[in-house]
């Protein structure tokens, strides 16, 4: 039988409540438990004088050593008696190891740079001009010990105009400078105190919310989403923690409330964020300390564009404030410490290859100096002619930059990336993921104010004159043309060049001395109307020799690389989304940027951006079974670049379920069959069509050379998802595709929840 000691600073097991809990699982999991304190300890007999749960009460017992310590302490407390504890550790596995306090997991996560990018730029206050220095710059900030817990001692400070606003709970008062800095060496003169930028994820109500993400390793030594939940202040407060009278929500029914059509995917972000973060901390510990952690409590917000950053990362954090959640954590604790008793000899033996690692020769300094010079990108020389067009592309209203996007495809991608550079710099208006109507338009007229500093924008179109109606609330002075599709091609009598007409509706709407940016690989684009323009054509291309080319384009695990020409060097570039297609939407963006004075290194961070939902999103479940999502819009063209991701990425069995695609018009049969015979070419290893007349999907692709056999066709969900529980494999890489009218989504969440890891 596995016995498992629980390691405590305080001597009375009734002081610490979860320690019945924790009694209680193990003996329903047949595993013996007691609890011990340092002292107790007695190394020449290898006994325990520690206490165990019997018939409601503690009962002094002498146990032997453990198989396993769970550690449950406070690390400061348990400090006095570090000689004992490392004599422990020499001989007996602890479940988890501190890993310090939250800026030292901060500093940790930047020295690593895999997640940097998602910490707050923090401080440590370390006195008074360095304090005002910061706020003069970042005007709103958060005030805090860096040992804070429960959300006590945090300050929320606004400087306005030579006083200050400092809130604290859902107090607020004003104090002059002398005041304040009479208030800050109080603060510093009790502990040490840290600083923030003030980044706030606001309900529509108003109120203050984050979330907490709690992990854990379960039995089988793997992490896992205990819970996730959201946290949400009271009226007025800016402290969402429960302990400040904070109160907390289903995850799920908030999300639906506050995100409508995103809810599963932010999700499924947030899950899958907390998993890597977790990963990432534990692989870190191990590296620098041949340690092992347990479980964290990771609390993150989302700012306007939806953008996740790190609040605090808590070791050892609190129960969620629920009891069956409280239960959960329990038993992953306990099988987890199970686990790690009964792979002793295998774990020790990584912890000795993880340690002689650390031995290896190591570079001098001047070396690793050296090297970091040699790897550093040389200064770009500023390219005259491209930041020059600034002053000419600008709102006659407003004095900046307003771009508009249209297209058969990639709109709302390339606005996603425009946005996310031009933001780097900028106050950015952006219209919301596939807010693309005249409708839309004007409420973007009226929300476009002094504070913004550039205006993105996306113009839908389905139809002639739609295009000209956007021109006329909003002109654009830079306008982009994705690509000609057959995208609505049944409202233009099935003709791409009457549809090409229509986009051009943007190029004669926009100021007439402006920036276009269009697609020079693009064969329908010929037929835009671009003779009466007078202003700057620049173009795109990855097959012909564009102003902005992209060359060496590889598939990574998360997205894709290539290189190109920039400012007078080569740089290498990485999108976080996968597809050659959205390499073209890239360039659309980095033309802009370029063109607007942005420097390469902005550029190339701006290019980390939150991707639209929906668009080509991978969800990883059990069996290593990938699900891609691609179910925003369907158009030919769109569906044969998420196959040839399809293709790209799959390591084994590649599955393509398509949907209806509509208004296509007479073209309908045509395309239909062209598209079977494209995935015949692919190599497609099983084929699902889903509704109206799909079947011609199939038939050309039998026709084609297909087998019957790999070829289903449904018009019911119900039987579709029967089918797909029966004959998934694993290692299979399944892409469902699809117009949102069509309902596809609700196979990709059928997939993700039936095969979820």
């Amino acid at each position: 039988m596995t016995i498992i000691g629980m390691l405590h600073h305080r001597l009375d097991p009734k002081t610490v409540i979860k320690s019945y809990a924790y009694a209680a699982v193990a003996k329903a999991e047949g595993i013996e438990f007691f609890y011990f304190t340092p002292r107790k300890v007695n190394f020449e007999n290898r006994t325990i004088n520690g206490k165990v749960l019997e018939d409601g009460q503690w009962q002094e017992r002498v146990m032997p050593f453990p198989d396993v310590i769970y550690n449950a302490g406070s690390p400061e407390k348990l400090a006095v008696s570090k000689d004992i504890i490392d004599k422990l550790k020499k001989e007996i596995p602890f479940t988890t190891h501190s890993i310090g306090n939250k800026w030292n997991v901060m500093e940790r996560l930047k020295e690593a740079k895999e997640f940097d990018k998602y910490i707050i730029p923090t401080e440590i206050v370390k006195n008074i001009d360095v304090f005002h220095s910061y706020i003069a710059h970042h005007k709103k900030i958060v005030f805090k010990p860096i040992d804070g817990r429960k959300g006590k001692g945090i300050y929320f400070i606004i400087k306005v105009g030579d006083n200050f606003e400092v809130k604290q709970n859902s107090d607020a008062r004003m104090y002059s400078k002398p005041q304040l800095n009479a208030l800050i060496q109080e603060l510093l003169a009790s502990g040490t105190y840290i600083m923030q930028p003030y980044i706030q994820s606001k309900m529509k109500s108003g109120q203050v919310y984050d979330f907490r993400l709690h992990v854990q390793k379960d039995g089988e030594g793997k992490w896992v989403v205990t819970t996730v939940y959201p946290r949400i202040a009271p009226h007025g407060s800016i402290i969402p923690n429960i302990n400040n009278g904070g109160y907390t929500n289903y995850l799920d029914p908030f999300l639906e409330q506050e995100f409508q059509d995103e809810a599963y995917n932010i999700r499924r972000m947030l899950e899958h964020f907390s998993l890597s973060l977790a990963r990432h901390l534990d692989d870190i510990q191990m590296t620098k300390f041949g340690e092992v952690i347990d479980e964290i409590g990771i609390d993150v917000g989302l700012d306007a564009q939806q953008r996740i950053w790190i609040y605090e990362v808590n070791w050892r954090p609190g129960c969620p404030p629920a009891f069956y959640l409280e239960l959960d954590v329990v038993i992953h604790s306990i099988r987890y410490a199970k686990y790690l008793a009964e792979n002793k000899q295998s774990l020790k033996k990584a912890k000795l290859k993880q340690k002689a690692k650390q031995v290896e020769p190591q570079m001098e300094p001047a070396e690793v100096k050296a090297k970091h010079e040699q790897s550093q990108p040389k200064p770009a020389e500023i390219n005259v002619q491209a930041v020059e067009p600034l002053a000419k592309y600008v709102d006659k209203k407003f004095n900046i930059p307003i771009i508009a996007i249209t297209g058969s495809a990639g709109k709302t991608t390339s606005k996603a990336f425009l946005g996310s550079i031009l933001s780097k710099k900028w106050n950015v208006f952006e219209s919301k993921d596939y807010w693309n109507t005249t409708e839309h338009t004007k409420k973007h007229a009226e929300e476009i104010n002094e504070s913004h500093q550039a205006v993105v924008l996306e113009y839908g179109m389905a139809y002639p004159g739609i295009i000209t109606n956007h021109c006329s609330i909003i002109q654009p002075n830079i306008s982009i043309v994705t690509n000609i599709g057959l995208a609505h091609v049944g409202n233009f009598d099935g003709d791409v060049r009457l549809v090409a007409k229509a986009k051009s509706e943007l190029i004669q709407g926009m100021d007439q001395q402006g920036l276009l940016i269009l697609n020079k690989d693009d064969e329908n684009s010929k037929y835009l109307l671009t003779d009466q323009f007078k202003g700057t054509i620049l173009t795109t291309g990855i097959k012909t020799d564009a102003d902005y080319r992209a060359y060496d384009i590889q598939y990574k695990e998360t997205g894709m690389s290539f290189k190109m020409k920039l400012q007078g060097q080569e740089i290498q570039m990485f999108i976080p989304i996968l597809g050659e297609h959205h390499v073209y939407n890239a360039l659309n963006a980095i033309a802009v940027a370029d063109t607007l004075g942005f420097t390469p290194q902005e550029i190339k961070a701006g290019l980390h951006f939150k991707k639209p939902p929906r668009r080509l999103t991978v969800y990883n479940c059990r069996d290593h079974i990938t699900v891609i999502d691609d179910t925003v819009h369907s158009h030919p063209q769109g569906v044969r670049a998420a196959l040839n991701v399809l293709t790209n990425v799959a390591k084994k069995r590649r599955v393509a379920i398509i949907g209806q695609m509509r208004e296509l018009g007479d073209l309908r049969e045509e395309e239909y069959r062209k598209l079977g015979e494209y995935i015949a070419e692919q190599g497609i290893d099983l084929l699902i069509t889903y509704g109206f007349r799909t079947e011609e999907i199939g038939a050309a692709a039998i026709a084609k050379g297909m087998k019957q056999a790999k070829i289903h066709h449904f018009t019911n969900k119900d039987q579709l998802h029967a089918l797909l529980e029966k004959i998934v494999e694993p290692e299979d890489t399944i892409l469902v595709k699809g117009a949102s009218k069509t309902n596809m989504f609700e196979t990709v969440k059928f997939l993700d929840e039936t095969f979820k890891a």
